[in-house]
């Protein structure tokens, strides 16, 4: 397990790509005017539209897993509310809340 990214609301991508670019950022790729994704060296900062937001309008954390079925059933387990998965692009996933409320987006790679 490890923090995968951090998925930022983007409502224009192209002014927030600028900022983020003007603070040092790298640009690792851009995928139209839907999502980015920039980064430091070490972590990477996913600027979304909200059509690629898990959440709409929240930043959320979100943490690479092997085996996203394991995870979600482990987590039930303790009592914590999880979404059904489902399939993005490059991606299984789904959202937990944690204690406060907070979304957090578990996620196994598919490509």
């Amino acid at each position: 397990m490890k923090i995968g990214h951090v998925i930022v609301p983007a409502a224009d991508l192209e002014a927030q790509l600028r900022f983020y670019n003007s603070l040092g950022l790298t640009t690792k790729f851009c995928d139209g005017d839907r999502y980015a994704a920039i980064t430091d060296g070490a972590v990477t900062i996913g600027l979304a539209d909200e059509s690629q937001q898990p959440v709409a309008g929240r930043t959320v954390v979100s943490i690479e897993v092997d085996d996203l079925d394991t995870w979600v059933a482990r987590l039930r387990a303790t009592g914590a509310t999880v979404d059904e998965p489902v399939v993005g692009p490059h991606e299984r996933r789904t959202v937990v809340t944690d204690p406060s409320g907070n979304p957090v987006v578990i996620y196994e790679r598919t490509a």
